[in-house]
């Protein structure tokens, strides 16, 4: 009797092992049928020339087809970094001029230890910090076979004038490209709430006094253009009154600072003046002209002087962050 059930506890052993042979066989056979279930088409392989299952196509706007990938690591995105530094994302180069010795002064503590690049993007230099994604502004800068160039280094997208001249649609691009436009669409929503809520403070603490915003570099004074930089900030976010001198000037589609002259300025009627002082020379013999102390906002003393490392410079959600930051110290409290 106790031999029969061993046999039996043998035989049902041996049962359960050819039901798992025929199933693992069946499984094999399966897998080696082509088609969907095959393994060049499983998900995220791909064969050497083919298109990634997560790489994606995106038209840019000068109608080329660039493979996005997935998730890009070495970036370079000349003077598109405050976009690129908001999503989280940090470049392998940074744009510059001078050499290297001026860079986006207010974004240097996120972008803290990378290297510089060149402005105008030379390929060997370009090719040296191996990118694998290059994003370009403007088309202008990839005329003359620069595109071939860097396309044949990276894939390279171009953003187009119409996105690059309006940091807001920069940024919700940017978030497209690198698979992030939930998070843009939350940076913007941030923003307007905090430009919203500085607007009805700076409503109660100056009312309808009027600001001006120059810019003193080389012995020159310039101004911003109403809806760009600083500006647009100023006069659109936050609703500032817009002095009549400036009031009076042609918005230009090509020049974010105009130059003015000092006797030009005579005319400025602001309240309030935010000067961004690029100068390291002498300049006393400016501030001491006659007709720099005769302005309404000098009289006043209210002349609140920027450096030139700040973001008034500049344009992006991050640099107009660090403007109200600024305009919230000095006048939300006057």
């Amino acid at each position: 009797m106790r031999f029969g059930r061993k046999q039996m506890k043998m035989g049902l052993v041996f049962l359960a092992i050819m039901v798992v042979s025929v199933l693992l066989a069946a499984c094999g056979s399966s897998g080696s049928h082509s088609g969907d279930h095959s393994p060049n088409a499983s998900a995220g392989s791909s064969q050497p020339g083919e298109q990634s299952a997560s790489d994606r196509v995106i038209q840019d706007a000068m109608g080329h087809h660039v493979t996005i990938p997935a998730n890009p690591q070495r970036i370079i995105a000349s003077y598109l970094e405050d976009p690129l530094v908001a999503l989280g994302v940090k470049p392998v180069a940074q744009w510059s001029v001078a050499d290297g010795k001026t860079v986006q002064g207010y974004l240097q503590s996120e972008l803290k230890g990378v290297p510089t690049i060149s402005y105008n993007l030379p390929p060997e230099e370009v090719a040296s910090f191996n990118p694998d994604l290059i994003v370009i502004g403007s088309p202008s800068s990839v005329q003359n076979g620069l595109y071939e160039a860097y396309s044949k280094i990276a894939p390279t997208y171009v953003l187009g004038d119409e996105i690059n001249s309006d940091w807001r649609k920069t940024l919700l691009k940017m978030g497209e490209l690198l698979d992030k436009k939930n998070e843009a669409e939350q940076l913007l929503k941030q923003y307007d709430q905090k430009a919203e809520a500085l607007k009805a403070k700076l409503h109660q603490t100056i009312g309808d006094q009027s600001v001006a915003i120059l810019w003193l570099t080389q012995k020159q004074f310039y101004v911003v253009d109403k809806t760009r930089s600083s500006g647009s900030v100023l006069y659109g976010d936050l609703g500032i009154k817009v002095p009549q001198y400036l009031s009076d000037l042609p918005s230009s589609s090509q020049a974010t600072w105009s130059p003015v002259s000092l006797e030009k300025l005579a005319q400025l009627d602001a309240d309030h003046i935010f000067l961004v002082k690029s100068d390291t020379e002498q300049t006393s013999e400016i501030f001491n002209n006659p007709i720099w102390k005769n302005l309404p906002a000098v009289k006043k003393g209210h002349v609140y002087e920027m450096s030139s490392d700040s973001s008034w410079l500049y344009s992006g959600l991050l640099a107009g962050q660090q403007v109200m930051e600024d305009v919230s110290k000095i006048l939300a409290n006057k």
